[in-house]
């Protein structure tokens, strides 16, 4: 038997809609229409922090992979500083660091509070997003370097011997493969980078997370909420894996 027809899948399938069914007639709902607005507005904050981050992430992570790689000591040298600061320290840790560091700091400095970045910067969600972007390119910037270390200089040195410049190189040949060899890595970075975000609450970005608190806290009904909190999650992450799956079928075309 093939496909979802095996039988542990049909099992597994039983079991999901038997806790499903308990759930929905043993255990409370009756928060969920007070609070839907707000769940909705908190998972939205969620997804575009997980894509901002992990997309401006991996567009940092590029430079600071190939700069370890292949470029120059004076580039080598911060890029793996930066990489081993970031991974080194806790994401908390970083997410305190910016937000009640330079948070508390700007309002102090005239010409900041006087410009035009000052009502965003009063915010508490660009500290959030600056800092889960940190930490994925510093993840991924690992990642990368031994990515593009891993594709064969052969190509390489083929490219260069006939004149192709190092943009184009870098284009067509090195990045493409890079990028294939370190998809798995990356999808599942991508699904840690899902899990970080919660860690937005704590200087008061109301997420999804935060808004499962919220009802906790008003309704003192604790397992429900964490309960369809962990459903929303698995659904994300499924999202993520099918999509990187996706990828990897499409990217060997295109490098082939």
């Amino acid at each position: 038997m093939t496909g979802f027809c095996q039988p542990h899948r049909i099992i597994m399938a039983l079991v999901a809609l038997a806790l499903i069914g308990w759930s929905a007639t043993t255990l409370r709902w009756d928060w969920v229409p007070d609070y839907a607005g707000l769940a909705a507005l908190g998972l939205w904050r969620t997804i575009w922090l997980l894509v901002l981050s992990a997309a401006l992430g991996l567009m940092l992570a590029i430079p600071l992979g190939l700069a370890q790689a292949a470029g120059p000591w004076w580039l080598a040298a911060p890029a793996r500083g930066f990489c081993t600061v970031i991974r080194g320290t806790p994401l908390l840790l970083q997410l305190w660091l910016l937000y009640y560091g330079l948070g508390s700091l700007f309002p102090s400095i005239p010409w900041i509070r006087n410009s035009d970045l000052w009502p965003l910067l009063r915010h508490a969600w660009p500290y959030g997003l600056l800092t889960l972007t940190l930490s994925f390119a510093g993840y991924e910037g690992e990642v990368l370097r031994g990515a593009f270390r891993g594709v064969p200089k052969g190509q390489l040195e083929a490219a260069r011997a006939m004149g192709m410049p190092r943009l184009t190189l870098l284009r067509r040949i090195w990045l493409p493969q890079a990028l294939h060899r370190a998809l798995p890595t990356l999808g599942g970075e991508t699904v840690l980078q899902l899990k970080a975000t919660p860690l937005v609450a704590t200087i008061t970005v109301v997420d999804i997370y935060a808004v499962a608190s919220r009802v906790r806290q008003d309704t003192f009904i604790t397992y429900e909420p964490l309960l369809l909190l962990a459903v929303i999650y698995m659904a994300i992450t499924g999202l993520i894996v099918l999509l990187f799956r996706w990828l990897e079928g499409r990217i060997p075309s295109r490098v082939a």
